[in-house]
């Protein structure tokens, strides 16, 4: 089985959940702080040695190219005021990746915008990563996904356990377990109640995929409007294919919703040495107004 040195990443979305903020600008580039989402992405990728990244992007997505490219205005002013740490920054982004760009003419659905990916990828194994999705110590995931889909030669979907209020926000998974934290994928429910969901096992945005499913996502009937579902093609993909999986051991944030993309911005301030106490600081005066202690 070769080594999967190509990534997809659909961003072609609307990014409805943060109008009229996504307009303009992409919900993938709104910052972390400092860094857009999607380059927090970008990155691990490259630390697990990924040499192609396929960006399947829209009309309304220049900005993510933009992100990606130099910019000689910009870095010149930079030099000029003797900034060269950010302009070490700013170019060092442009020189991260030779990227592809692939344009999804219509949003049809995620299944629609990896299949969008098919001249790009060819007949090799791939790795499809979604932009909203960031997770914690994202090299080591990554390495144990590579790594269990070199030992299996078959498609490998990340899964994480969610709360069973939960449960309908997701693709949920029926598995049975080989190993400790590996299993084999039994079936798939898009979005069900939690009753009718056969595990608490959702899956996180991060798969490796055989060329395979593009034959399947070919014949993937559109589902609720009109959109082809990734999660119909790898129910497809199942009648002829074992698919594994493995459940994360970090925490995933999800920025694809403006509580949680707050969340994950406040809890990455935290981390970070130069912002900490002032976000602490922040908070405190925040918890303090009794105002705001009115409203709570």
């Amino acid at each position: 089985m070769r080594e999967i040195r190509k990534a997809v990443l659909p961003v072609a979305g609307w990014g409805t959940r943060f109008l009229p903020a996504t307009k303009a600008m992409p919900k993938e580039m709104l910052p972390i702080i400092d860094k857009p989402i999607i380059q927090f992405i970008v990155e691990a990728l490259i630390e697990v040695n990924i040499t192609d990244i396929v960006f399947v992007t829209g009309r309304h997505k220049r900005a993510i190219e933009n992100h990606f490219d130099y910019s000689p205005e910009l870095e010149e002013h930079l030099k000029k005021n003797g900034k060269e740490k950010l302009l070490k920054e700013v170019r060092d982004i442009a020189n991260l990746i030779n990227p592809i760009y692939i344009r999804q003419k219509e949003q049809l659905g995620l299944g629609h915008a990896v299949l969008t990916a098919e001249p790009a990828v060819g007949n090799e194994p791939f790795l499809v990563a979604l932009g909203d999705i960031i997770l914690e110590n994202e090299k080591e995931e990554l390495q144990r996904m590579l790594k269990l889909f070199r030992r299996f030669g078959n498609s490998i979907v990340a899964l994480m356990e969610v709360p069973r209020e939960e449960i309908s926000k997701y693709g949920i998974a029926k598995v049975r377990e080989i190993e400790e934290n590996v299993y084999v994928i039994e079936d798939l429910i898009e979005k069900p109640s939690p009753e009718e969901a056969p595990s608490n096992l959702a899956i996180v945005g991060r798969y490796t995929f055989t060329p395979t499913i593009f034959e399947k996502l070919k014949i993937t009937k559109p589902g609720k409007g009109g959109e082809i579902q990734l999660t119909d093609a790898m129910k497809l993909l199942l009648q002829d294919e074992v698919i594994y999986a493995y459940k994360v051991e970090n925490k995933v944030y999800d920025t694809g919703n403006p509580t949680d993309y707050l969340k994950t911005v406040i809890e990455f301030a935290l981390k970070r040495e130069d912002t900490k106490e002032a976000v602490i600081s922040v908070l405190k005066e925040i918890f303090e107004d009794e105002k705001v202690r009115n409203l709570t």
